[in-house]
């Protein structure tokens, strides 16, 4: 009986050291989880980015004023039968 309690007991023990230190054990699954909260960290300022994009998108495609509006700031653009005044403000410092 006491043979027996001791085979029981190696064995248990040698289960127990490949769940704690073996392949596929605690600490591969502890560094596997960080690996897939950096993934999932990753993905939603993925997310986010691609949402504004699309946003930005949506915006160019149905909305008219938007692209107009791009167009006159950015590119400095005016329509046709537009007339473009600018106008220099007055330096009073020179004489």
């Amino acid at each position: 009986m006491r043979f027996l309690t001791l085979c029981m007991l190696c064995i248990f023990i040698l289960l127990q050291y490949r769940i704690w230190f073996g392949q596929s054990g605690v600490s591969e699954y502890r560094e596997l989880r960080s690996e897939i909260q950096r993934q999932s960290d990753s993905n939603a300022a993925l997310k986010q980015r691609n949402q504004l994009i699309y946003a930005d998108i949506r915006d160019l495609r149905e909305a008219r004023d938007a692209v107009e509006e791009r167009a006159r700031n950015e590119l400095g653009m005016v329509k046709a039968d537009e007339t473009f005044f600018r106008l220099i403000a007055k330096d009073n410092n020179s004489s």
